[in-house]
């Protein structure tokens, strides 16, 4: 059984000891892993685009990224707090500072508290609603760490959390959260199920053992097919949006994009392998990213007036 508190790597107890603590700090809001910050940034500016029709301001562009940024970090110590019990016992996981003893659980909650009042400070320079929308977002931030204890689709909550920038998205640029914007928080729920449930199986075997939940266990072996479905579902959702929404060309470019990553994915999982298995959740940036690209040029790209 893996002991609680792992040992802490015998070269990394060689540098003097401010480095040892700045690298914990880093550590702990993943600033080496900036995967997570995409895949709540890119539902985002989605919505900016589509709320703004193409032209969002960029100002407002700039506090979203930032805010993503800082609550992305703020996400991961308040994860790592609620996690200090169980990572030592998951191998991707023994090595993080909370496990490793490197950083106490105080410092994890203060690093979490003030990450996410200057997240606020930011959202304090939009509009009345969209400052009230941000409460949920700490909120879902603050709460989806502790669902796998209470439920296996703690990846449900984990997707409202990343997906609340759409909503907010639309108060900041039209002070209303219209049907279309719903379906696109949806959408970005289903993705969050889709690409967390592969990170999921990366640590299957080990969440067994800790006594974790998730949708990779209480999927099991039909978790291919679920994933499936829900990418197919996703598509969907997002083909229904692009018609609703009148987008164009650009936009069913992207989205075709989109369905073959989707297949790529479905092949690095077929024989549920960690390693492939941790490279289909990569993957879902480059579908993030090829979604937005065809956003963006089908509002730059289009006929005056159009």
């Amino acid at each position: 059984m893996t002991e609680r508190f792992p040992r802490i790597d015998a070269l990394e107890m060689q540098r003097p000891a401010w480095q040892r603590r700045l690298r914990a700090y880093a550590k702990l809001i993943r600033a080496d892993r900036p995967i997570g910050i995409f895949l709540l940034l890119w539902p985002g500016l989605w919505a900016l685009w589509i709320a703004g029709e193409g032209q969002p301001p960029w100002w407002v562009v700039a506090v979203f990224m930032l805010g993503t940024v800082l609550m992305r970090s703020a996400g991961c110590a308040i994860n790592d707090f609620a996690d200090r019990d169980l990572d030592g016992q998951v191998e991707r996981t023994a090595g993080r500072p909370l496990a490793t003893g490197l950083i106490r659980p105080r410092e994890a909650l203060m690093v979490f508290a003030v990450l996410s009042l200057l997240a606020f400070g930011l959202v304090l320079l939009l509009n009345r609603l969209t400052i009230l929308m941000s409460l949920v977002a700490v909120a879902l931030a603050a709460i989806y760490p502790f669902m796998k204890r209470y439920t296996h689709l703690p990846q449900l909550v984990l997707g409202m959390a990343f997906g609340w920038a759409v909503p907010m998205a639309f108060t900041a640029l039209q002070g209303q959260v219209p049907p279309l914007a719903w379906e696109l928080f949806v959408a970005t729920v289903v993705w969050a199920l889709i690409y967390d449930t592969m990170y999921a199986m990366v640590d299957r075997q080990d969440d067994l053992k800790a006594g974790i939940k998730s949708s990779a266990i209480l999927f099991g072996r039909f978790d291919r097919l679920i994933v499936g479905l829900l990418q197919l579902l996703m598509l969907g959702l997002l083909w229904d949006l692009g018609r609703r929404a009148g987008l164009g060309w650009g936009w069913w470019v992207g989205l075709a994009a989109g369905a073959g990553l989707f297949a790529w994915q479905q092949y690095l999982i077929r024989r549920r392998e960690r390693r492939n298995c941790f490279r289909a959740f990569l993957n879902n940036n480059w579908f993030g990213l090829v979604l937005f690209l065809g956003l963006f040029f089908d509002y730059l790209l289009r006929p005056a007036g159009g």
